[in-house]
């Protein structure tokens, strides 16, 4: 750290890795001996990155530097870009101890097209494909494989008598014509196909209509991680992302039956998680959530040691959303989060929410909206009159003050002369304009919000099936 100190200064790069050693430090101390740590990064890092790597975990545990595609070729050309287009990532992988690194299942691409006509051009009387292949061993004897004579030439073989004269029984030696070498016949439905090597192309980003896309920024395809998980860890192993975001890592591990933990410092990324694992494997799926608040002296403390995070946090408790860049613009900043719902008379809605929800919720003309603010510090009756400023300017249904405070006696009175509003989707029935519920009230059951029923406050991920429950299908 002190030499690359000595050339980057107090430069944002030297930052990034201040912050990193120490964790790649306690992320080397809790590997096991027999384990993998894969690291992604941007061209941009990657060598620096490497140059930490070495020193904590040593460069003779260095096992690949995978690189990946994640784009195709981009325009930048036409806008004045004087580079190659940046179209990979990179991906160092270490072992905490080379020598006794247990796992490594390899994965194995498709053969193209091209590729089987060429090479498995043959076919038996059935139609089945096959290529002859080589029978002869490398190395010319060097290696300690047998010589002997078959079908008449003599050679270093990969195979003893044995095992030659058994694969000359069941039909898989070939001999072209009289003296040529014999060939092995190798089927096209035996082999696994091309063995995927440190550069991966057939893994593409997630894209703006993307069925996985959840909005996160540096949201991973969870190709990419099952195809990690697949290859350095067994059902039943333990996956650690100490940088989880929105959770692609654990969604894999858990659908490859894996034991796993994930980490993130925003509250965002963990209620994200939470709603994206019980949309994929449904509300029963049990996980232990720890560093959440999980009473009043929490939420206390979490409030004055971080507003922003106490905000998201408070947030969750009634499942809004953090209002995004550029929402309820020229409306009052306190505008924390969002509720939404539908609204419509329209007799076929209650199944379309049920079947296309991320393509209904584009579609502003079906839903109304409910806002929400998050004081963390004091209280008063302006708080009331603001919330319904809002309301009223953004055209919202109605709107939820949540508070760490208990509000007073008045606040909750002028709360209550503020109206209420009907719905009549949700069978005729009225709810308050405005609400004031308290983080003590919610985290003991006492309160909870009064308003339809809401929209899933993120992008809808696919319903999954874990490798038990498919195996239980089959069975």
């Amino acid at each position: 750290m002190e030499a690359l100190h000595s050339f980057l200064r107090h430069s944002p790069t030297m930052a990034y890795l201040a912050m990193m050693a120490p964790r790649l430090v306690e992320l080397h101390r809790v590997l096991k001996p027999t384990g993998s740590l894969y690291l992604h990064c941007d061209p941009t890092a990657s060598h620096y990155l490497r140059t930490l790597l070495d020193g904590i975990f040593g460069n003779k545990n260095f096992i690949n530097e995978i690189s990946w595609k994640r784009t195709t070729t981009k325009s930048d050309f036409r806008q004045g870009a004087k580079n190659w287009p940046r179209i990979r990532d990179v991906i160092h992988q270490y072992a905490k101890d080379a020598s006794e690194l247990a796992t490594f299942n390899q994965p194995f691409g498709a053969y193209s097209e091209e590729y089987i006509d060429a090479k498995y051009h043959l076919k038996d009387p059935d139609g089945r494909r096959y290529m002859l292949d080589n029978l002869t061993a490398p190395g010319a004897g060097s290696r300690g494989h047998p010589q002997y004579e078959i079908l008449g030439v003599t050679r270093y073989w990969r195979y003893g008598k044995e095992r030659m004269q058994k694969l000359i029984e069941e039909g898989r030696v070939v001999q072209p014509r009289p003296g040529a070498v014999p060939r092995y016949k190798r089927y096209l439905d035996e082999v696994k196909g091309i063995a995927i090597g440190d550069t991966w192309e057939d893994i593409s980003a997630i894209n703006s209509q993307a069925q996985e896309r959840l909005g996160f920024p540096t949201q991973k395809p969870q190709a990419l991680l099952e195809r990690i998980i697949n290859a350095s860890s067994n059902p039943g192993d333990v996956v650690l992302d100490p940088f989880c975001g929105c959770g692609t890592t654990i969604h894999a591990a858990h659908k490859l039956d894996r034991q796993w933990t994930g980490i993130d410092i925003t509250y965002l990324a963990i209620n994200l998680i939470k709603r994206r694992l019980k949309d994929a494997f449904g509300e029963e799926i049990e996980f232990q959530e720890k560093g959440q608040p999980t009473d009043f002296a929490g939420a206390k403390q979490l409030a004055e040691n971080d507003k922003f995070q106490f905000q998201h946090w408070a947030l969750s408790l009634i499942g809004a959303r953090p209002l995004k860049e550029g929402e309820g613009k020229g409306a009052d900043r306190g505008v924390d989060g969002l509720l939404y719902y539908y609204e419509t008379e329209r007799k076929d809605l209650l199944n379309r929410v049920k079947e296309d929800a991320p393509a209904l919720r584009k579609d502003a003309a079906y839903r109304e909206k409910i806002i929400v603010q998050v004081k963390g510090g004091g209280v008063g009756r302006n708080d009331v009159a603001t919330l319904l400023g809002d309301v009223n300017n953004q055209k919202a249904a109605g709107g939820v003050l949540i508070t760490l405070e208990k509000p007073s006696k008045q606040m909750r009175t002028e709360a209550a002369d503020t109206g209420r509003y009907t719905s009549k989707l949700w069978h005729d029935k009225d709810y308050p304009r405005i609400q004031i519920l308290t983080v003590e009230g919610l985290l003991n059951g006492n309160e909870r919000i009064d308003a339809p029923p809401q929209l899933n406050p993120f992008a809808m991920t696919a319903r999954e099936s874990t490798a038990r429950e498919k195996q239980a299908e089959m069975l």
